[in-house]
């Protein structure tokens, strides 16, 4: 969700690592004890094997990394026989190798999160800023090296075609402005990020994916959840069978909104309340979790009267889809509620889930099935080691940036003439089912989805480190 900095009004645009280590809850013992824990491990030589792959091969291990020969690992100091070992960071691109990005819209999402991650980054550069504040502004680029002639305006965005360095834009609006700054961007030969949801109607999204193919850029929406290494592992483990069919899926995001004349509680500006905002979360990590596009959707919203924030948008929402494969998602978002973020997904053989879920750091990840008692060498209660128990994994992996990984993947995207992994279509898609479920709240109606027109992801990312 996107943080504006004093934008223009809201008026209608009329413009165009991973294998990973796993313990036991309660032992803490090595990962590699016990054959369960093993083929759990196992998804990772599944699902991961492309990435060995590419690393292997040598033109595409420099394509994947054009700066390797600048990579310096560290000599260990622990003892790897008994503790795990330790990654060097990089190698990372040279400043003048990097891309360039303007970041359009320097509020809360933009100072707090995007332009710190530029520290951790392999590929990307700021070098331009757009606001409405141009006092602020420069004293953002004074922190990040930008030089004043590279700070614009709103209503001079364009001048963005020819600022030095600027390769790519980062849209950091409110949903109803992204069409108009992914269309003009496209428009003077910018490769395009925009952050999620993409838009505020499906007819926009098309907008934006049209003006992208035109121009020839690249267009890709800022999903950082499927960049996150957590996330991705669930992903890999859920396509190599390891929860045998999943039947069901159940995820709620929600916190407590505060001032009432914030942008996102107007319609105008939001396309909605908590669904847009962090109900998308639930949605599109169902989607992209399980690789399954839903049939129909019932669904319910709550519009209190007694509460000034929500004169425009819903304060909470729920709603059910169902997928061809007979899966369900029962799925909660809300703006009234103490923050609260967790996913499930159930499955014929194991259970998985991530709680926290949807944040911007820590999460955590669980999966429960039943095995042989002695997985973790301990002998069950009977006595018998092969007797079967229900056991617990917890995957570890350090915590990256996931908006660094984001931009890191677009960059590459960038460089390499590459479709993102998470291009308009998949925010096209995200739209479509929420015109949906707002259809369904309105009238009470299960309504019917149609499958999208084609495939909505590109590749997956390449695996950095």
């Amino acid at each position: 969700m996107s943080h504006p900095d004093n934008p223009p009004l809201a008026t209608p645009d009329t413009s165009a690592g991973i294998p990973t280590r796993m313990t036991d809850e309660t032992t803490h013992l090595p990962a590699e004890t016990g054959t369960t824990r093993r083929s759990f491990l196992q998804t990772a030589a599944t699902g991961m094997g492309t990435l060995a792959a590419l690393t292997a091969a040598p033109g595409l291990a420099a394509q994947q990394n054009p700066n390797a020969q600048n990579k310096v690992q560290l000599s260990p100091i622990n003892n790897t026989a008994t503790e795990q070992s330790s990654k060097t960071p990089g190698p990372y691109l040279p400043p003048g190798r990097r891309v360039g990005y303007a970041i359009v819209g320097i509020g809360r999402l933009s100072i707090d999160q995007i332009l710190p991650a530029f520290a951790t980054s392999k590929y990307c550069k700021p070098v331009a800023l757009v606001s409405g504040d141009r006092n602020k502004a420069s004293r953002i680029a004074a922190q990040y090296g930008i030089p004043d002639s590279n700070i614009t305006d709103y209503q001079n965005y364009e001048r963005l075609k020819d600022m030095p360095g600027v390769e790519a834009i980062y849209v950091v609006l409110p949903n109803s402005m992204h069409k108009e700054f992914t269309v003009r961007g496209a428009r003077i030969g910018k490769h395009i990020l925009c952050e999620k949801p993409m838009a505020t109607s499906s007819a926009d999204c098309e907008a934006m994916i049209a003006a992208c193919k035109q121009a020839n850029v690249r267009l890709m929406i800022a999903y950082r959840q499927q960049y996150e290494p957590m996330n991705r592992f669930l992903q890999e483990t859920v396509k190599a069978g390891k929860l045998g069919k999943v039947r069901s899926v159940i995820a709620s995001h929600s916190q407590n909104e505060g001032d009432p004349t914030q942008w996102r509680l107007k319609r105008a500006l939001a396309g909605g309340g908590c669904l847009p905002d962090v109900g998308v979360y639930c949605l599109n990590g169902t989607r992209f979790l399980t690789d399954e596009e839903p049939e129909e959707v019932t669904a319910m919203t709550v519009q209190p009267k007694d509460d000034p924030r929500f004169a425009e948008v819903e304060s909470r929402c729920s709603f059910l889809l169902r997928f061809p494969s007979g899966m369900v998602a029962t799925l909660t978002c809300a703006y009234d509620v103490h923050h609260s973020s967790f996913l499930r997904m159930e499955g014929t053989e194991a259970m998985a889930e991530m709680d926290p879920a949807f944040g911007y750091h820590g999460a955590k990840l669980r999966f429960s099935k039943l095995g042989e008692a002695d997985c973790f060498g301990i002998a069950g209660t009977s006595g018998d080691p092969k007797e079967r128990k229900e056991v617990e994994f917890h995957p570890e992996m350090p915590d990256k940036d996931q908006f660094a990984l984001e931009m890191d993947h677009f960059s590459q995207c960038v460089m390499n003439n590459r479709q993102p992994r998470t291009p308009g279509e998949e925010g096209l898609q995200d739209q479509r089912i929420m015109d949906a479920i707002y259809k369904s709240a309105a009238t009470g109606h299960t309504v019917r989805i149609p499958p999208p027109n084609g495939p909505t992801r590109g590749p997956l990312p390449e695996q950095n480190g």
